[in-house]
């Protein structure tokens, strides 16, 4: 079975995440030290840089710890597939069947 496609909105969490907090981490800092909040704009963008390619390795960091996981999963199914039997029981056979009073 074919991986499922990642949103555009899974793709940029992390990355975009990590970069707003770097940027508000000197805004913070500025009102703190009664600064205008654009002082050091190094500051700003080397911390939102800093913040993206964090949240991108955090990002392919958890990707690949839920695919190790999620192979592990799958590897255990196959070699114990009488704990995961997939004869489902449908609703019809679970209720009664209904005949509606008038």
């Amino acid at each position: 079975m074919p991986p499922p496609k990642e949103s555009i909105f899974a793709k940029v969490y992390y990355p975009v995440g990590f970069a707003l907090t770097g940027i508000s981490f000197p805004i913070v800092q500025n009102y703190y030290l009664r600064r205008p909040y654009y002082t050091g704009i190094h500051r700003h963008i080397a911390l939102g840089l800093i913040g993206a390619v964090f949240g991108y390795y955090a990002d392919r960091l958890l990707d690949r710890k839920w695919m190790e996981r999620d192979a592990v999963i799958r590897h255990y199914v196959e070699l114990h597939p009488e704990d995961f039997v997939q004869n489902k029981r449908k609703y019809k056979e679970i209720f009664d069947e209904w005949f509606p009073v008038r």
